[in-house]
């Protein structure tokens, strides 16, 4: 099975997590659901959807349980 191509996270989209308190978080994900993450948000066009991106995964990782809008038991938060 080939790895997906891995993506560096781009600053803004880090300063980001730290300031909105889940970079732990994100740390905790696997390296695929980071690196999804990422890649995701950089594949988009507009500004406005990179933002829209970007705050769907900062409200996932603050809620946990949920992965790219689909259930994700290991990160449920007690």
């Amino acid at each position: 099975m080939a790895r997906r191509p891995p993506y560096e996270m781009p600053d803004d989209v880090r300063r980001r997590l730290v300031d909105e308190g889940v970079i732990a978080d994100y740390e905790a994900r696997p390296r695929y659901q980071r690196n999804d993450y990422v890649g995701w948000i950089g594949r988009a066009k507009r500004p406005a959807t990179r933002e829209k991106r970007t705050s769907q995964m900062v409200d996932e990782l603050r809620r946990g349980g949920v992965y790219m809008g689909m259930e994700h038991a290991p990160s449920v938060k007690d």
